[in-house]
């Protein structure tokens, strides 16, 4: 019997069960737990994240793959069962790896987050598209075939990237909603188009009418939404965000539930469920 799909399972979920918890470990954050930093410290750290969104009916988590990965060969083999053990317990787990390439390279990436039996193996991953939207094509293909999803960077919340994605392109479109535009586009020709199994990046910060990102672009897309919690903008205020998208957002936050120790997580996670609840 075939397994569900990310995009069937993303499909189902709704209100605060589109609650994604990131798994950060951040070098201070490691500080305040009174962990190492460390492979041994991120061990501890993504176990304890991981146990209280079990205990707490966490759906979605969303490991940091930088933070594991500054930490090397041991860095990666706890991200390796990290990712292992939220599956195993039903957690959906969108890796955000943040890959972007053409041709065979990129088809290695996609190989080793997507590709069911990997190390690596996620229901999701996050991916660039600075090379085109059509050169995520393999991570594309593999997401359809097996069942998983891929979420690209439409619009991000850092200074920086508002250079690039507030640019126009040839046909006046700015590259923020050229990029959304094409992979609203490619999850339309899917042969397994089941749900929000493609998705775009948007910051819960960004001010996406002046990008040029109406609502209607959005449609048959999951949008993932960093920018909740520490970084400023409350689950409450979700609606007034978002608007009719809202139904379609997964909520990210992470350093505004791992605190400054593990006391209290629980807790933490419980009043951004209840808050993206009432929203």
């Amino acid at each position: 019997m075939t397994s569900p799909s990310f995009g069937s399972r993303l499909a189902a979920l709704s209100g605060a069960s589109r609650l994604c918890v990131g798994v950060d470990p951040h070098p201070s954050t490691l500080a305040e737990w009174g962990l190492s930093d460390n492979a041994g410290g991120v061990t501890a750290f993504s176990r304890a994240m991981l146990d209280a969104m079990v205990d707490s009916g966490v759906s979605i988590t969303k490991p940091q793959v930088a933070l594991f990965e500054r930490h090397g060969v041991d860095g990666m083999r706890a991200l390796a069962q990290f990712i292992g053990e939220a599956r195993s317990r039903s957690l959906l787990v969108i890796a955000d790896v943040k890959r972007g390439d053409i041709g065979t390279s990129l088809a290695g990436y996609a190989s080793a987050w997507l590709r069911p039996g990997s190390d690596f193996e996620s229901d999701a991953m996050t991916a660039v598209a600075y090379q085109g939207v059509g050169s995520l094509e393999p991570a594309f293909a593999l997401a359809a075939d097996a069942g998983k999803g891929v979420f690209v960077l439409g619009a991000t919340s850092n200074p920086e990237g508002w250079l690039v994605q507030s640019a126009r392109t040839i046909e006046g479109d700015t590259v923020a909603h050229a990029n959304v535009a094409g992979v609203a586009d490619r999850a339309t020709r899917a042969p397994r188009s089941e749900g929000e199994w493609l998705g775009v990046v948007v910051g819960a910060t960004v001010n996406r009418a002046q990008l040029g990102l109406e609502d209607g672009v959005f449609t048959g897309l999951g949008i993932l939404a960093p920018g909740f919690g520490a970084q400023g903008v409350e689950l409450s205020s979700m609606r007034s965000v978002f608007g009719e998208l809202s139904t379609q957002v997964i909520a990210s936050v992470s350093r505004s539930v791992s605190g400054s120790s593990a006391e209290g997580l629980a807790g933490r996670i419980g009043t951004h469920q209840s808050e993206l609840s009432d929203a």
